[in-house]
């Protein structure tokens, strides 16, 4: 970028806040999917919702693609920029603007980091639930754009069941609200849905209004062990079945299970074969009854032992190594691909055995873990993309993952987004009806294409 364009964002958000320097160019120009790098002009970090603003007018105007970032930790390619374009950093805008804790609701910037934001809520004794595994360090924006999952969202639902309302800026730098602090509003139409999942394609998110709910009273977390893959993922169906709603219901099979074990030393029995992590919450009176229904199921379907955590501590270090699993795997091979393949939950058995056997027929390492309960699993390819060879059979089961969780009844992606990594297969799930659909709707708000180009629809 000449030094002419990079004066007119210095203008805006300080020379200071202007990172063209080669390092930084590099540095913003890939995030945690396994894609290629595309290196971006320059970056800019504005400081107020204004500044920020601005520079999505300048974009346009100039006619530059813009790619929002928060903390860059997106699995599918929606934070990686266009060749010479822009990306803006929401890190400076990380605001919790309030927290009403009789009406139950905050607002917040963008680049709130969404662990500090929930363990705020939850110091004034309210309880925020989304909470996927990145959520140290990723931004609520991000969150919001991606439509986060995690843990707990079998129960307590993902990112989109939260968010209330929200303001935007649009293309020519104009400030658009839509939604309310109020629990309920139909003013207008819902274009904070809209937003919600849109990966930075149709505008850029400024604050954001969030449900928050009331802490569970009690809660009991259990340890189901088993020496069969298929008994395990039976059993979540069979829970799932007897009308039993978790507040989590993990999965681990036997690879991952030993990894994760050599990685964080939580005491996980690296003789079983799959384990189930459960956590049932609510009213005291309702988590004994459910905690006592869960674990008669599963000795029923055919867990070998069944341990129940004593206390806190024992608790959190089992989830501590629940939320360990990519680290762990990570370490195993030079490229870690982590998909997120998700069926109906009574699919979940037959989508275990399809994993199996795909592993097999390509002869590659996969360790799987995930949300079972909601059947979301994360099949994680742990592979070196240098080995050419290799890295064919890794696309080929790729693409093999996808097609049986389509067949299935599934969808391509329960959490991540579609990005850039999954645009090619959104026609098989949706049809070309819909990808149409959606790029007039792009074109109509984003008339030049400079709001992450290349997301979701491929174009």
């Amino acid at each position: 970028m000449d030094n002419h364009l990079s004066q007119k964002f210095e203008e805006i958000v300080g020379k200071e806040n202007v990172l063209a320097s080669e390092v930084d160019r590099h540095s913003y120009s890939y995030d945690a999917a396994v894609l290629p790098p595309k290196l971006p002009a320059l970056a800019v970090r504005p400081e107020t919702p204004e500044a920020l603003g601005r520079v999505v007018k300048t974009c346009n105007e100039l006619g530059l693609p813009l790619t929002v970032r928060g903390s860059g930790t997106n699995l599918s390619g929606g934070t990686i920029p266009s060749p010479g374009g822009v990306v803006a950093l929401t890190g400076a805008l990380n605001k919790i603007i309030e927290i009403n804790e009789a009406d139950m609701y905050a607002v917040v910037q963008t680049g709130v980091v969404t662990a500090k934001f929930a363990t705020e809520v939850a110091r004034r004794g309210l309880f925020y639930p989304p909470d996927p595994g990145s959520q140290a360090v990723s931004t609520i924006g991000g969150n919001v754009a991606e439509n986060a999952g995690g843990l707990r969202g079998l129960k307590y639902g993902v990112t989109k069941d939260y968010v209330m309302g929200l303001s935007l800026y649009d293309v020519d730098g104009e400030l658009v609200k839509t939604g309310s602090r109020t629990v309920k509003c139909v003013t207008g139409m819902n274009l904070h849905g809209l937003m919600v999942g849109s990966e930075g394609t149709l505008g850029v998110f400024n604050e954001i209004i969030l449900k928050l709910v009331p802490p569970p009273k009690a809660s009991k977390a259990m340890m189901a062990v088993f020496d069969d893959l298929g008994k395990a993922s039976e059993t979540v169906a069979a829970i799932i079945a007897a009308k039993i709603v978790p507040a989590t219901l993990e999965y681990m099979d036997d690879f991952t299970i030993k990894t994760v074990e050599d990685f964080a030393h939580a005491g996980l029995p690296t003789d079983a074969k799959a384990l189930l992590l459960i956590e049932v919450d609510g009213h005291p009176a309702q988590v004994e009854e459910e905690a006592s229904e869960v674990e008669a199921i599963c000795k029923r379907v055919g867990a070998t032992r069944i341990h129940v955590a004593t206390d806190a501590a024992e608790r959190n270090k089992v989830w501590e190594a629940r939320r360990a699993a990519l680290s762990a795997l990570a370490r195993v091979r030079p490229t870690t691909v982590l998909e997120d393949a998700t069926v109906p939950r009574s699919q979940i058995p037959a989508m275990v055995g399809a994993l199996e056997k795909i592993a097999a027929k390509f002869k590659l390492t996969i360790g799987t873990f995930g949300h079972a309960g909601d059947g979301n699993l994360h099949p994680t390819i742990l592979t070196d993309k240098r080995d050419h060879e290799e890295w064919k059979r890794v696309e080929a089961a790729i693409d093999e993952i996808f097609d049986v969780a389509l067949s299935l009844g599934g969808t391509l992606s329960g959490e991540h987004g579609i990005g850039t990594a999954k645009s090619k297969y959104m026609a098989k799930e949706v049809g070309m009806g819909s990808i149409l659909y959606a790029r007039k709707l792009k074109k109509a708000l984003d008339p030049k294409g400079i709001l992450n180009p290349g997301k979701i629809t491929g174009e």
